[in-house]
């Protein structure tokens, strides 16, 4: 199953809340990706229903292992495609790390399997 991009950065801002804090909740959710508190129960819901999250009644969110692989993945594309524009094209990191940014929700395995194979061999 394809969850769309804003999904991905969810599951990837509350993967590295919980690794910080050891908690995830809504308003630091809000707070870390500057959308409303509305708009990130929205997307709790959804993701609850996709099996990514589990929720209990006074708002605790924890990661299913579900939720846990898709966020690692997006951070591990993140982190290559980052080290790949720094070292391989020369960007500036902050630079790199904003299009890493853009570029890890949409780039296919092929792409990701080709980019690791070159930061290996150079």
């Amino acid at each position: 199953m394809r969850i769309k991009e804003s999904g991905e950065m969810y599951l990837e801002v509350m993967y590295k809340l919980n690794e910080e804090t050891g908690e995830i909740r809504s308003v630091d959710i809000a707070k870390a990706l500057g959308y409303s508190k509305p708009s990130v129960s929205r997307a709790i819901g959804l993701l609850k229903e996709e099996g990514f999250i589990k929720q209990e009644p006074y708002g605790k969110i924890t990661l299913t292992q579900k939720g846990v692989d898709r966020a690692k993945s997006v951070i591990d594309r993140h982190d290559l495609l980052t080290e790949f524009l720094v070292k391989s094209l020369g960007l500036d990191e902050v630079i790199a790390e904003a299009d890493a940014c853009r570029i890890e929700h949409i780039v296919s395995s092929e792409t990701m399997d080709a980019v690791k194979a070159y930061l290996k061999s150079h």
